[in-house]
């Protein structure tokens, strides 16, 4: 069980558990209401009431339930017949996996088994009944690499509330069919959605989206571009590239299908760097290219 405390200041003495709590530990009132039930807010080792009055110096601790039993030494993929998925880092509050392609991040309504959500509980050997998965930054069923998950609902808050600003950095590589026409840019394009299917396009009455890109190498009419994203849209990436010419290597949606690939596409999610939402420390994790990515560019290194 994850146990946060906070020591009552000058400034909240005075005022109801009620005020303070939500928001100093960052809880909706959904998740404040839980545990004002379950009595995890307590001072002085005891359950304490809502509008219990604080004092100066007293410590609130909050018991959070447990979300997951213990885990596995190990990373590998304990499901035959998927892509594997292997654990970078844990700790009490959050996950980072690096995910494999094609696999689903989440179950959908038409995809109810074969998951990265089955390949983490079985890596972590958690009890069904009380595995929780809160997947922060969502990735492609198509795109591999690094992807953060909580491993409870107040982690989940902070975390997504570090989305899109500098505590939480993102960056893809990507092989691309054709090569950007500078080697760094910006682009700068709102995305919409086409009608009731899956598939985004630049429309001037979408949602802004900014996506920062750099080309890393050049092979033939291939390139792999490392990209940053500013905003988080849907295929945002996938999107852009297609706008500007240059579509992602394998995208069934924005581009062409390639055999090689088998069912996924030519993007990755490579490093990820984040806030500790709870002690504070920095995150820092990359991730190599995958090989069949890597084998795209030298084909082309030979024609």
């Amino acid at each position: 069980m994850r146990i946060l405390t906070y020591t009552v200041t000058e400034a909240d003495a005075g005022r109801a558990v009620r005020s303070v709590v939500p928001r100093r530990f960052c809880l909706g009132q959904h998740a404040f209401r839980r545990l004002k039930v379950l009595g995890a807010i307590r001072i002085g080792g005891a359950p304490v009431r809502a509008d219990y009055i604080l004092h100066a110096g007293e410590t609130i601790e909050v018991h959070l339930p447990s979300d997951m039993a213990q885990e596995s030494d190990t990373g590998a993929d304990a499901m035959p017949g998927l892509p594997p998925s292997f654990l970078r880092y844990q700790d009490e509050d959050l996950l980072i996996v690096s995910k494999g392609a094609p696999l689903p991040t989440l179950p959908a309504r038409h995809i109810t088994s074969g998951t990265l959500r089955e390949q983490v509980m079985q890596m972590l050997r958690a009890d069904p009944e009380t595995f929780v998965y809160h997947p922060v930054n969502r990735l492609d069923k198509g795109t591999s690499g690094l992807l953060c998950i909580a491993r409870h609902a107040h982690a989940q808050r902070l975390l997504t509330g570090q989305l899109h600003t500098g505590g939480f950095i993102r960056e893809y590589l990507a092989v691309t069919e054709g090569v950007p026409a500078t080697p760094a840019g910006t682009i700068d394009a709102p995305i919409a959605r086409l009608g009731a299917g899956a598939r985004r396009a630049v429309r001037s009455d979408g949602q802004r989206a900014v996506t920062h890109y750099r080309v890393e190498r050049v092979s033939g009419n291939r390139a792999l571009v490392r990209l940053r994203l500013e905003t988080g849209r849907t295929h945002q990436i996938r999107v852009h590239l297609s706008h500007i010419g240059c579509p992602i290597a394998g995208d069934y949606l924005y581009g062409t299908v390639l055999d090689a690939l088998s069912g996924r596409f030519a993007l990755h999610s490579a490093s990820i760097r984040l806030t500790q939402p709870i002690t504070g420390e920095i995150i820092a994790l990359s991730e190599p290219l995958p090989q069949a990515l890597e084998e795209l560019l030298a084909v082309h290194d030979l024609t």
